[in-house]
This record gives C-alpha cells, structure tokens and sequence, in this order.
C-alpha cells in the first residue's frame, strides 16, 4: 500500500525557482493566440501547427505544459479549454484579459525584479527603476492601453457601491485616471455624471478615446498634470483613487487625501480601490504578495490594511471609511469628507 511522504519536500522551492517558465509559456501562448485557436476546433498539434503557423513539436510540447498547469485538458491527442482559459484567454470572449501581458510581463516590470536583491539592501529602487518618478513616462501610457480589461469587474464594483444610478447629478474627479474606465463606468450608468480625469497628457489621451468609444466623451474632460501638483478645483461630489495609493508611502497618501478632501463637497466621497492584505500582512495571499511588486517599483508603496488607509483618510479629515468586497482581489473603501 502507497504512503503518503510526510517529511520535508522541494516542490515549493523547484515551484518558484521555475516560475518564469510559466510566465514564458503564457506569453507565447498568447502571442501564438494557442487558446483562441482550440476554442474554434484546433485541437491537436498537427492542427494548430497550421492555424498558428509554428512547429508541430513546439506546440506539442506548449501544450501539453498548459495542460500540466491547469489552462488545458488532454484526451489522447487533443487538447481542449479548461473553463478558465476559456473564460480570460479565447480572444472570442468578452473577459479576454491576455493583452494585459502587454503591461503586466513588459520589460519595465519585469527588469525591476532582476535588482531585486539590491532593493532589498537598500529598501528602496534605485532612481532609473522609479515608476512613479513625478514625470511622464511610457510605462504607463502601456498600462492604460493593456489593463482595462481586468479593470472592468471592479469598476462596475464601484458603480453599485456608490449606487451612481439613482445618484442624480454629480460631479466625478477620475484622479491618476489611466485608461479612464472607472469614470466612463460611472458616466455610462449616470446620465448626469460628468467626470474630470487627472493623469499625464499620453495617458488621457488613451482615456478620452475610450469615452468616446463609450459615448460618454461629452461628459468627459480632462485635466493633464501631476496629480500632486495640479488644481483639482473644487465642488466634486466622488474622487477616485484607484490603484493609486499603493505606490506612496503613508504619509504621501495622506498629503493628497488631504487635498482630494478640499477638492469635494462637504459629504463628497473619496472611493480608494487597493489590493487590501489583512492586518497580518501575509493573506489573502494575491493583496498580501503586492507589496514585492511595489517594493520592486517604487521608493516607498505598499500594499495597506484597513486600519492603514483609516488611518490615512482620518488624519486628511474624512469622517467615515466602509468598505466594499469586490468579485476580484481588490477591496473598494470608500470614505466621507
């Protein structure tokens, strides 16, 4: 009778030493549109040799490797979707989020985790890896064209906690708006939304051309600059903050929640979206393992608690925090000036 071993085993360590693999092999699969390919039939090697115009052996031995990491199943010599893949990786489904590799494996992401030992020592990057440098960079013009899809849950998200469809008119600040969709979200559903997005000039450019694509661009404006130093204005009824904080430490965040606050009416709200790890730092684990990504990128960002960010909007003067789950990692926390 088989036993179980019980002692001491590698696979974590063989599971992380070769996680660049799976990295590699969800990039070629995607750039070799392998998943969008057996969705529409080609279910063998020999087959998406011809619809993918590669080798018959390195589809083969692609595959099967998918099928080894859960993406594709196998029944003698065909392959076919795993629910999963079908849902976030077929180019024929509406949550296609394969062009996000395009941010999330780019080589402005990546090559900070080559040095990152030396972040390590120092606890903190060095200047030429800074992503949030208070200058435009192209980084994150690329961010908004790849990412708005994986957005697209939590925005609607935000939509119902605000209730913006019986909300009547307001006035929406999109702060650090990237592809500019929690707005267009908002402006979709509210008649009677107008939204002022705030981002660098080649971003905005990406956001106003997915409002006019929405067909809320006349209700969308934007104000170029960095969010740090440009005049917001005032009268706002909703900022949003989403995925912003996290790249500052507290008492950055706290200098601009302090000037979002003024920004907004007396009862306006500011809508803070963050990976959220619970206060023991280590879980749920994808809020809790953002941290290394902002370690690897920015000089001081985190990933914060609850008690951080109630922290943060307590001492920029907001009055009130809830919080919101979404069907994401992230948490919606919204809080009242």
């Amino acid at each position: 009778m088989a036993t179980t071993p019980t002692g001491p085993s590698p696979e974590k360590f063989f599971d992380m030493a070769f996680a660049f693999e799976r990295t590699a092999a969800i990039n070629a699969a995607v750039d070799l549109d392998v998943f969008t390919a057996i969705g529409g039939g080609a279910e063998t090697a020999t087959a998406l040799s011809k619809r993918c115009a590669a080798s018959e052996r390195g589809l083969r031995i692609l595959c099967d490797f998918l099928t080894i990491n859960g993406l594709l199943t196998k029944s003698g010599d065909r392959y076919q979707l795993t629910p999963d893949a079908a849902a976030f990786l077929a180019k024929t489904s509406p949550t296609y989020l394969g062009g996000t590799l395009r941010f999330l494996t780019s080589p402005d992401v990546v090559r900070n985790f080559d040095s990152l030992t030396d972040t390590i020592r120092r606890g903190t990057v060095s200047p030429e890896d800074d992503h949030v440098a208070g200058v435009e960079q192209e980084l994150w013009v690329n961010f908004a064209q790849a990412m708005a899809p994986m957005m697209m849950p939590a925005a609607f998200g935000i939509a119902e906690a605000l209730q913006i469809k019986s909300a009547g008119p307001v006035r929406v600040l999109d702060i650090a708006a990237g592809h500019g969709m929690f707005g267009v979200v908002l402006a979709q559903q509210n008649p009677a939304a107008e939204i002022v997005a705030v981002d660098w000039p080649g971003v905005l450019a990406v956001a106003a051309e997915n409002a006019r694509k929405a067909g809320v661009h006349d209700r969308h404006r934007t104000l170029p600059g960095d969010a740090f130093k440009v005049d917001f204005g005032s009268g706002f009824d909703i900022a949003l903050l989403t995925n912003f904080l996290h790249h500052y430490d507290a008492a950055t965040c706290t200098t601009l929640l302090r000037k979002v606050a003024t920004a907004l009416k007396s009862g306006g709200r500011a809508v803070i979206l963050e990976f959220v790890p619970n206060d023991d730092r280590v879980s749920p684990p994808i809020p809790a393992g953002f941290s290394l990504m902002m370690l690897a990128s920015t000089p001081a960002g985190d990933a914060y608690t609850v008690a951080d960010l109630r922290r943060m909007t307590d001492d920029a003067g907001f009055k009130g925090v809830t919080t919101h789950a979404l069907p994401t990692p992230e948490t919606v926390v919204i809080a009242t000036r």
